[in-house]
């Protein structure tokens, strides 16, 4: 025994968690069997519909939702992005990768926005969180493959527990500031009207951090979607395990590929979300067309 072990005895840290990862895998298998088959249905219904369609329908319905809800100028350049994953050959992959954030962004945006809530009510929840998030958002994202794998095996269910857990911290934080930023006059002229914190909570306090909890979903759908890569180590279909594959085999052109379809998904993912966080800003969508032309007719109905 060192002099350093002497003084400074070794905490046994490892084998505790180690520990708690047996107990719960002995004791919650059934949870866990019901999670695993509950992801994997959910991931395999969701890509089957996005593949269902013919590529380019899908295409179509990618640009159209870009032109309505931020500009035809996106929509354009969604259906080149698109376009060229098609020519790549990494349609496949890359609906596989899209079926795995969404559901990914969809589980960590139900857990992080009534967090990130409970936590701007709450100052000693706020206190509690703040350490964990730190941990989370610090931790190396291999490490949550080690007890992904254990409790439910290779596959695309590991992927999207530690995505989740990777990607869970923004949506928290950015939820917490946004409801802490709103202005106390404008909650104090709701109570004194008699709303209740439900009403305040629904009515004034999530529209005004509207901007910044979906800044949250967009940071929460980035790190999803650089978690890809990872995911498909443990098994996760998708364009993460197109680039394992080519790093397994050094085959730069098939990485090369893989790794611009990511790039093209991840830039359509980012604009699109932006475009519903701020939607006062895309005059040019097909939204703010149509509201513009509801109000001419009511002008001239209110006219005549």
């Amino acid at each position: 025994m060192t002099l350093i072990e002497t003084i400074i005895p070794r905490i046994p840290i490892g084998k505790w968690i180690d520990s708690g990862i047996d107990w719960i895998k002995a004791n919650l298998d059934a949870l866990l069997d019901v999670v695993s088959d509950g992801g994997t249905a959910l991931y395999d219904a969701l890509t089957w519909l996005l593949l269902a369609p013919h590529p380019l329908i899908m295409v179509a319905i990618f640009s159209l939702l870009s032109w309505v809800f931020r500009s035809w100028r996106l929509a354009v350049g969604v259906a080149l992005a698109f376009l060229f994953i098609i020519s790549m050959n990494q349609w496949t992959g890359a609906m596989q990768t899209l079926s795995l954030v969404v559901i990914a962004t969809l589980t960590a945006v139900v857990i992080a926005i009534p967090l990130g809530i409970w936590a701007a009510k709450s100052d000693t929840v706020s206190a509690i969180l703040r350490p964990i998030l730190d941990l989370m958002q610090t931790m190396p994202a291999f490490v949550y493959l080690i007890p992904a794998v254990t409790f439910f095996s290779i596959g695309v269910v590991p992927g999207l527990f530690s995505t989740i857990i990777f990607a869970l911290p923004p949506g928290v934080r950015l939820t917490e500031l946004g409801i802490r930023q709103v202005d106390s006059e404008t909650v104090e002229a709701g109570q004194s009207f008699g709303a209740t914190g439900w009403e305040i909570l629904r009515g004034i306090e999530l529209p005004l951090a509207l901007k910044s909890i979906m800044a949250g979903v967009n940071q929460v759908i980035m790190l999803a979607l650089s978690m890809a890569v990872i995911a498909g180590m443990v098994g996760a279909d998708g364009l993460g395990k197109e680039v394992v594959s080519a790093l397994a085999t050094v085959n730069i052109a098939k990485g090369a590929e893989a790794g611009l379809a990511i790039v093209f998904l991840a830039i359509f993912l980012d604009r699109f979300t932006s475009a519903l966080g701020s939607p006062a800003d895309n005059s040019s969508s097909l939204l703010a067309l149509w509201k513009k032309r509801a109000e001419q007719r009511n002008r001239v109905a209110t006219a005549a």
